[in-house]
């Protein structure tokens, strides 16, 4: 019999009011995190593979003890539950188990971009108050810049000289070595699970500082919880089509991003394995071989990455495990869902969409759907309910354009320390996505720009996503984004700014109108085009207007580039 020391399920029961409040030791023996999950697994299939990176294997046995050593290493050092333990790494195991320990030892994870610079990084540190850092040798000269604005006094380093991170820095690899067990988190009460104490959570903690990355301004932390990466387990198995401990996922996303975690979270709640993809600039050959030699179930990568590994020589013919490839992040054209489809005919096709602060993911679209709704995000998952509303939270006519807005238990906890951006994300009783969309008279959901996107030209509204989709139809287009700029009559009027696909033979103006003649109203035609030879993408590869909009919207646009 468990002791309890408040209200007992028994006394609940017999009140009559169908009311029950756990106590903290059956609440304990609910929860779900990965730490329960991790010692499961652990005690279940101890020799079963939890990570494969660079040929290295790393068990749920072997991953737990680490993972321990990790909270020890960092309780030790003065973290305590609910503080913030920030990650700057590339991924690779040690990140993952720094995930784990942070977690392990009652404090919230907070992956922060690798690809920031100092002033960046410190701005998030300074913002989450983290109490404590671990990098790796590729960011370690980062943080000692970030750690000289924001000093955060424990930094543990992973495969470098300590102290390239700054004063005061110490070896990971030392630190967690000497750690042969958890202590007791900071008093919190431990929950045996063979010889793997841990610290207690509920479904309800946040789990994760998540900053989003954003197109505009500074980012916000998103505090998901361990329900939330529930779901999206949840959400991933049956979208998929994955099941049990012969799940294997391919890891390509970084684990700072929402898409690398979320990853993670189906072998995390089945005890399959992650395959985890060395850091770097994408490599399709290496990712196909990679996907084909570690028996790879399921890979999420974003359209372009797919249309490359579609065109490596000789990918047909690779003897693959594959059953699930998804993409997302960015809308893919025909050519693509075409190219997939004929390299990979056995291999179901998923287009998922969503955003952080969901966990991520709110819609999927099959690929038997895929060329017949191409521009749709699909329906939305059993996990989320949706609205389409006006400004007045009105729902609006099937057909029209609206604001998808969302309940679930997917939804973040609310944003890190604002609550202003917390109360306006949530007006309503809903999560309002800043998505503009529209539904067909099949219930499938199409977005057609992004709220604060949308450019007004002469009282018409022009959604950019519409106009982009037309446009990146084009043979000499790679991509393209649309901004608005100031016009004297029309207010502002939509400038393309796009990547040839051949710079030695990129589009003309001209050609543009040409090609949108029959697929464009008048109005919302560019009127101008810019040429670069990149488009800026933030670190999820959203491509980042706020950049295009400093650079060409307060100057004319050309066509020559």
């Amino acid at each position: 019999m468990v002791a309890t020391t408040g209200r007992s399920f028994a006394a609940d029961a017999g009140s009559g009011d169908g009311r029950w409040a756990p106590d903290p030791a059956l609440a304990a023996a609910r929860a779900y995190t990965w730490v329960t999950q991790l010692v499961r697994h652990a005690q279940q299939v101890p020799d079963q593979a939890a990570l494969r990176f660079d040929g290295r294997t790393v068990t749920w046995s072997e991953l737990a003890d680490r993972a321990s050593q990790v909270a020890s290493a960092l309780v030790r050092r003065g973290v305590r539950p609910g503080d913030r333990v920030a990650t700057l790494m590339l991924n690779h195991v040690e990140h993952v188990t720094a995930l784990l320990g942070a977690v392990w030892a009652g404090a919230i994870a907070v992956p922060v971009n690798f690809r920031l610079v100092g002033a960046e990084v410190a701005w998030i540190l300074d913002n989450s108050a983290a109490t404590a850092l671990v990098v790796d040798a590729a960011t370690a000269p980062v943080a000692a810049a970030a750690r000289e604005q924001v000093p955060v006094a424990v930094c543990l380093v992973v495969g470098g000289d300590p102290a390239r991170a700054g004063a005061g820095a110490e070896d990971f690899e030392a630190a967690v070595a000497a750690e042969p067990e958890l202590p007791d988190a900071a008093g919190a009460a431990g929950v045996a699970g063979g010889r793997f104490p841990y610290a207690q959570a509920q479904e309800t903690d946040t789990f994760l500082l998540m900053y989003t990355s954003g197109t505009t301004g500074h980012p916000k932390g998103a505090m998901l919880t361990h329900l939330n990466l529930l779901m999206q387990a949840i959400t991933a198995l049956r979208s998929y089509g994955l099941s049990g401990p012969d799940t294997a996922v391919l890891v390509a996303a970084p684990l700072f991003h929402i898409a690398g975690v979320g990853a993670l979270a189906p072998a995390m709640l089945t005890g399959g394995r992650a395959v985890i993809a060395p850091t770097g600039a994408f490599d399709p050959e290496a990712v196909i071989r990679l996907i084909a030699t570690e028996r790879v179930t399921s890979a999420f990568l974003v359209p372009t990455q797919w249309q490359a590994v579609c065109a490596v020589p000789g990918v047909r013919d690779l003897d693959l495990a594959l059953r699930s490839m998804s993409w997302g992040a960015s809308p893919a054209p025909a050519s693509t869902l075409e190219a997939m489809a004929s390299t990979f005919p056995a291999v179901a096709n998923v287009a998922v969409f969503g955003q952080t602060e969901l966990s991520p993911v709110t819609c999927v679209l099959d690929g038997v759907d895929a060329l017949r709704k191409l521009g749709s995000i699909g329906k939305p998952v059993s996990t989320v309910a949706v609205r389409i509303v006006d400004e007045e939270m009105r729902d609006v006519p099937r057909g029209e354009v609206g604001e998808i807005v969302y309940r679930g238990p997917g939804l973040m906890a609310g944003y890190w320390r604002d609550p202003e951006a917390t109360a306006a994300a949530y007006a309503g009783g809903w999560f309002h996505s800043g998505d503009l969309v529209r539904e067909d008279d099949e219930g499938f959901l199409y977005v057609v720009d992004r709220k604060k996107d949308m450019i007004i030209s002469g009282g018409e509204n022009i959604y950019c996503a519409e106009v982009e989709s037309a446009i990146a139809g084009h043979p000499k287009v790679r991509d393209v984004a649309l901004i608005g700029v100031p016009h004297p009559r029309w207010v502002e009027t939509p400038l393309a700014v796009i990547e040839p696909a051949d710079p030695a033979d990129p589009p003309t103006l001209d050609e543009i109108l040409a090609w949108t003649k029959d697929r464009l109203a008048s109005y919302k035609k560019p009127t101008a085009i810019q040429l670069v030879d990149n488009l800026p993408r933030n670190a999820s590869g959203k491509i980042r207007k706020v950049d295009l909009r400093a650079r060409f919207a307060r100057r004319p646009a050309n066509s020559a580039g």
